[in-house]
């Protein structure tokens, strides 16, 4: 039996648990799948179960059915270094799913993710209301229409 953190995050998808870990672990570095298993009881008997890592932290998936959806109240955070990273993190993540605002996406599971710079609380401080105004135009973030939107522009 694989190590369970204290809290960690369950999510739930009508199917397709394996799946889905397996696409996030590869994109992700320091990611893996810790281990797939089969619910031995329950309303979900029989479905996969899947605990894997993100960039060293831990998942569960599990197939439950379609009681539950997810919803854009929770999402993930993909924190990126460059604008290479957000359009590699945006591309991947958003093919098959659909594209949202202000780096806001749902893949193809369902499931939503916000895919910004690691430097936002930067960019936003050099003119917040002209930034946030581009940013609020945007899918994809574009890190240097950001930068453009702050003073002197």
């Amino acid at each position: 039996m694989a190590k369970i953190d204290r809290i960690g995050t369950c999510l739930w998808f009508e199917n397709g648990c394996v799946e889905a870990a397996e696409f996030y672990v590869s994109l992700f570095p320091d990611s893996r799948i810790i281990e797939i298993s089969t619910v031995s009881a329950g309303p979900a008997e029989g479905n996969s179960f899947v605990i894997f890592e993100l960039s060293g932290r831990t998942f569960q998936g599990i197939d439950g059915g379609p009681m539950f959806k997810f919803t854009p109240a929770i999402s993930f955070v993909v924190n990126c270094g460059s604008q290479k990273e957000v359009d590699h993190y945006w591309n991947a993540l958003s093919e098959g799913g659909r594209e949202g605002y202000c780096g806001w996406l749902d893949d193809r599971y369902g499931v939503s993710w916000q895919v910004v710079p690691s430097n936002m609380g930067e960019l936003m401080s050099a003119d917040p209301k002209r930034v946030m105004e581009a940013l609020l135009k945007m899918g994809k973030i574009d890190i240097d229409g950001l930068r453009k939107a702050g003073p002197g522009s």
